[in-house]
Formats: C-alpha cells, sequence, structure tokens
C-alpha cells in the first residue's frame, strides 16, 4: 500500500503500519495511539494472504495530544 506524502509532509506526521496476531491486538495498539496522539482512529484491519496475522494503518499527528 503507498503512503500518500501529504501523510508524511511535515515533521511529527507519521504513518504506521502494524502488524500483530489476531485483530484485537491491532485494534488495542491503534485505540492505546489514539489515546495519546491525534490519529486517524481505529481503522479496517486486514489479512494478506499466505502470511501470518493482520495489519492494519495508521496516521498519528505526535505534534498534538489528541
Amino acid at each position: 500500500m503507498r503512503i500518500d506524502e501529504e501523510h508524511i509532509a511535515e515533521p511529527g506526521l507519521v504513518v504506521l503500519d502494524v502488524t500483530a496476531a489476531d485483530e484485537e491486538t491491532a485494534r488495542a495498539v491503534m485505540d492505546g495511539l489514539q489515546q495519546k496522539w491525534a490519529t486517524s482512529g481505529v481503522t479496517p484491519v486486514w489479512r494478506v494472504p499466505g502470511e501470518a496475522g493482520v495489519r492494519a494503518r495508521v496516521h498519528v499527528d505526535t505534534r498534538r495530544p489528541d
């Protein structure tokens, strides 16, 4: 999945790809991130055929708290 340049255009903006054993764990990580910083929230989780675990992508602005 391609990262859009606007999501990392300034210092403090990050795109995090989360890989976890299960959806519950991935959602818990995204929830923890949104409690600390402004994020894109809990995003959809998907599986990649032939690869272990589940994945999710979250956009985070570490410059300001949520």
